[in-house]
């Protein structure tokens, strides 16, 4: 058997080969439409996303049985104060969930799971979140990227059989991809799987393994070296967690979140059977993101959840508290406030909804959408609950314990605060999700003209790259410059008591101006597009604002077409309509008109020590120690903190 790597064989790789590994990973073919990426081309397919899709009858009796059981155990069984102070999940709590089904959400009937559509598992995890959003976590770790998800991918007959009923009723799982020096940087992957006649042997350290401290089954992302009859590459496995040489080393502790057992986890010549490896060798990564697609919209789901609750304690607080004679809801700098809360909170729903619903049929491609959903809501929400804390003054920075000691409602706003902030980097931050959205963005250019600036290719390539462009750009810029969005009576559907269609002929509009703007962008600077990263995210979130404009607009409509509040709802669309617009021409300005190149210079002469005058006369009280701890392979020298449910 081949001996475990030492520290000095971690992968040492350029930018250009780390591009190369993130790109292979990538899927690479659109089958299916994509509403979001047509808006990236100038192309504002509303086709594709109005009239809303609606899920089926069935489904909606399902969901919602599913519902009111949840929420009854929410509110009898879940003490969401107690999980903050003791920073733990009572075995109690978890073993509840596991009779109630709620590890099985997303689990096909036919190995003991529930079955409920993607719309529904995220009003669960919304449901379950706002009780305690540690809850929403466990359960959306287990199921969105740990063994469910993969296995129903990209598993066989055997794995599904095997593994899913356990996780549908007793087993947690979780996802172990990030390692101590590794973070979105797939291709310096550490942790080995050495093939060894039938099994492979794990050697690592994996770190943030959320549920991995009570994980019962393990995702884990490992790289197998190449060798005759192994092709190599990362690769995903299913680890059972009680195997010999799997320690968990510590247990992290958060900001937020606190009650979330999240890990350290070493693998020490593990072996693990060939049979549980997930896909061919070097398909991890692919799995991973495929995974994701569908996983991130479990976070916009907490976001959502966040969102209602803020404008329930907004609402109700704001019309009890008085200041110069009226409740400060009426003081105009609180009410702007409060209308931000309202139709941003409707617009992360919107987009959720959509998004998820679409993910139900299947009829498009959503990787894009996904991501903006998670960027979007995750965005947005962490400023709604920021507002939040604003307008409850001092008593938004108190505890909810402190104000319950001194006699007031205990109203965790700050700690909402704190559980939210992490969704900014959780599954992707958003410095990253700029980055992958804007590469599926571009990728029609790239796909036709990517050739002409990859130093790689031929001349012979490039002259073929270039008469394709030819051909492409040709057919695509003439549609850039007029469309329905100048003709003053298109989408008069939506005018109804509120006129909501000016919107839609913006997103059209707008969507054109994007696409224009990215190709002149992508002429301008060709190669050193990719490291526009400032440009990029403004691109980005462009998007993001017009597919949210156009989700809220497709739901006041759904919403007004049933009779369920829709003179409402096409008030809190028109007001997140307007509100995003002053956002999006900011955007606009901001592409040309910013300090990105000052910033550069800046930064360049912070590392070289130019300012170090700038950080006298402070005390800095970091504790010693190095900046990324050592994860050099061996044995563990530390206890198992892995304490398994009973």
């Amino acid at each position: 058997m081949s001996a475990a790597p030492s520290s000095s064989s971690r992968p040492s790789v350029t930018e250009r080969e780390a591009r190369q590994v993130a790109e292979a990973a990538r899927d690479q073919d659109w089958r299916k439409p994509s509403f979001a990426k047509e808006l990236f081309l100038g192309r504002f397919r509303l086709d594709l996303v109005h009239p809303h899709p609606t899920p089926p009858t069935e489904d909606v009796q399902r969901g919602e049985e599913f519902l009111a059981k949840l929420r009854d155990f929410c509110e009898t069984k879940v003490d969401a104060a107690r999980i903050e102070r003791e920073a733990k999940i009572p075995d109690e709590v978890i073993n509840g969930l596991k009779e109630l089904g709620a590890l099985g959400m997303k689990i096909d009937t036919k190995y003991g799971g529930l079955g409920l559509t993607q719309v529904y598992y995220n009003k669960a995890l919304a449901l379950a979140g706002s009780a305690c959003p540690a809850i929403g976590v466990l359960l959306s770790a287990h199921q969105s990227i740990g063994v469910p998800q993969p296995l129903k991918l990209f598993g066989t007959t055997e794995q599904k059989e095997q593994f899913l009923p356990r996780c549908a009723r007793t087993d947690i799982s979780a996802f172990l991809l990030t390692e101590p020096d590794v973070g979105s940087d797939p291709a310096r992957l550490a942790t080995s799987a050495v093939p060894d006649g039938d099994d492979y042997v794990l050697d690592g350290v994996k770190l943030w393994t959320t549920n991995g401290v009570v994980a019962d089954l393990l995702v884990v992302m490992a790289r197998v070296p190449k060798s005759e009859g192994h092709k190599g590459g990362i690769t995903a496995f299913v680890v059972e967690t009680n195997s010999p040489g799997v320690t968990v080393e510590n247990r992290n502790a958060f900001m937020g979140l606190r009650g979330i057992e999240n890990g350290v986890t070493r693998f020490h010549q593990v072996r693990v059977p060939a049979a549980h490896r997930i896909g061919p060798e070097g398909a991890g990564l692919k799995i991973a993101l495929t995974t994701l697609n569908t996983g991130r919209l479990s976070l916009p789901a907490s976001c959502v959840a966040a969102g209602k609750w803020c404008l329930k304690i907004a609402r109700e607080w704001t019309a009890a508290r008085e200041q110069w004679g009226k409740p400060i809801a009426q003081h105009e700098a609180v009410g702007a406030k409060i209308s931000f809360i309202a139709a941003t909170t409707f617009a992360m729903e919107a987009v959720l909804d959509l998004s998820s619903q679409m993910a139900d049929e299947d009829r498009n491609d959503i990787r894009i959408e996904g991501a903006l959903a998670k960027l979007f809501a995750s965005e947005q929400a962490w400023l709604v609950a920021d507002e939040l804390v604003q307008i409850r003054g001092g008593r938004g920075f108190e505890t909810a314990e402190s104000l319950a000691a001194r006699g007031e409602r205990a109203v965790p706003a700050e700690q909402v605060l704190r559980d939210l902030r992490i969704n900014r980097i959780f599954e992707g931050s958003t410095e990253i999700m700029h980055l992958l959205i804007a590469r599926e963005a571009v990728d029609a250019h790239l796909s036709v003209a990517g050739d002409l600036i990859d130093p790689d290719k031929s001349l012979q390539d490039k002259a073929k790259a270039a008469g394709n462009a030819g051909v492409f750009y040709a057919k695509w810029l003439p549609k850039l410059v007029a469309g329905q969005g100048q003709l003053p009576c298109a989408y008069g559907e939506f005018n109804n008591a509120v006129d909501l269609s000016p919107h839609l002929r913006y997103i059209e509009r707008t969507a054109r101006k994007l696409a224009r703007s990215t190709f002149y962008a992508m002429s301008r600077w060709q190669g050193r597009m990719e490291t526009k990263q400032g440009f990029l995210g403004r691109i980005v979130d462009i998007g993001a604002e017009l597919f949210a404009m156009s989700a809220v607009c497709v739901r006041a409509e759904l919403l007004r077409s049933q009779g369920e509040n829709g003179r409402e709802a096409y008030q809190l669309a028109d007001v997140f309509c307007r509100q995003s617009r002053i956002r999006i021409d900011e955007l606009f300005g901001r592409l040309w008109t910013n300090t990105d190149d000052l910033d550069r210079k800046v930064v360049k002469g912070v590392l070289g020590g130019a300012y170090t005058w700038l950080e006298e006369g402070i005390v800095d009280p970091s504790g010693e120690g190095p900046w990324i701890a050592d994860a050099t392979p061996g044995p563990s020298e530390k206890e198992n903190l892995h304490r398994p449910i009973g």
